[in-house]
């Protein structure tokens, strides 16, 4: 029996901003299939979670390829009904120090890696997923980040530029998937309060605007605003969701 719920799927769901979004959409009724390179846990609360899990490396493009006709079946022969792909897996690494890994030290296997799960792994699901997504109207949010903008003094310099492509990226998606019915946004965090905060965000609190760092349901509401009818004339944008950070 085909599944009448609209379907999400979500990568980078085992933690902060994914785990707040699975909660959200499950609260709204749908059905959410989350890509994790964990397995799932049982602490996560939504409905259907180890039944809709995928558990996939985003970093291996064959293992994507994998994931991405096993998310097929689970959808059905029909297509299932899928509203929306969430892509907000991205890796950030540091060095042994836990520090940011800068334009100079940045090892070229490890640039090849965070671009891999942050730039090519949302394009590749959304090519794969696409015939699905055309079916059912739906829409494609890129998770990108307030350091594809500015130097950031955590991130490092190969996931700003994967977050600065994938922004780039969006705009493109939007032009070319557009026609199908498919619209295509992005939303651009800055310091959200999530248990990887790095030392020294307090200081960059106090420069923010609302002063105050964001939180995972924020987030959460503004994905779930551009994946409904709410949004339904938006496409090709990129929001802000960093207190004023920006400016």
């Amino acid at each position: 029996m085909s599944d009448s719920r609209p379907a999400l799927v979500l990568t980078g769901a085992s933690r902060g901003i994914g785990h707040a979004t699975v909660k959200r959409f499950s609260k709204a009724g749908w059905r959410v299939i989350t890509c994790s390179r964990h397995p799932f846990s049982d602490r996560c609360p939504w409905p259907m979670g180890p039944e809709d899990h995928i558990q996939v490396d985003l970093s291996d493009p064959d293992n994507l390829g994998v994931a991405v006709a096993e998310i097929r079946n689970r959808l059905g022969p029909q297509g299932g009904k899928l509203q929306a792909l969430v892509n907000n897996a991205g890796i950030s690494p540091k060095d042994d120090q836990g520090q940011r890994l800068d334009s100079l030290t940045t090892p070229m296997y490890v640039w090849r890696t965070v671009f891999q799960v942050n730039f090519f792994a949302p394009i590749m699901l959304a090519r794969g997923l696409f015939r699905e997504l055309k079916a059912a109207g739906g829409s494609v949010v890129n998770v990108t980040s307030i350091a594809g903008m500015r130097v950031h003094p955590f991130a490092g310099t190969a996931y700003a530029t994967s977050k600065a492509a994938l922004a780039s990226l969006t705009r493109e998606m939007a032009a070319d998937f557009g026609p199908h019915g498919i619209r295509v946004n992005a939303i651009a965090p800055g310091e959200i309060d999530t248990s990887i905060l790095s030392p020294g965000t307090e200081k960059i609190v106090e420069e923010i605007p609302l002063r105050r760092l964001g939180t995972t349901d924020e987030v959460a509401e503004t994905i779930y605003f551009l994946c409904t009818d709410a949004s339904s004339y938006v496409t090709g944008s990129e929001i802000h969701i960093n207190g004023g950070q920006h400016v």
